[in-house]
């Protein structure tokens, strides 16, 4: 497929600036806790990069790896996004 390499990645790109809006909107409004917000960023990214750099030295894709990322990306949009009940 032609944009295989590309698509992931740029969606990957999009879903993050997206998650990182919506982080940003709310710690700025008062919605969370910043600082519980802050840690479990640094912590969640630590986390993230460490289980990404032990996928690589088992030798699976890139293609792999950023589909790792999507899914902690989408975890987080859907825990950020505001639930209507």
């Amino acid at each position: 497929m032609l944009f295989y390499p590309w698509y992931p990645a740029m969606m990957l790109a999009v879903e993050a600036n997206n998650v990182i809006d919506i982080r940003l909107r709310r710690i700025a409004t008062g919605g969370v806790d910043a600082a519980t917000e802050t840690c479990l960023m640094f912590s969640e990214k630590v986390g993230a990069a460490v289980e990404a750099g032990s996928m690589l030295m088992r030798g699976e894709s890139s293609a792999e790896i950023i589909n790792f990322y999507r899914k902690h990306v989408a975890a987080n949009a859907h825990r950020l996004a505001p639930h209507t009940s």
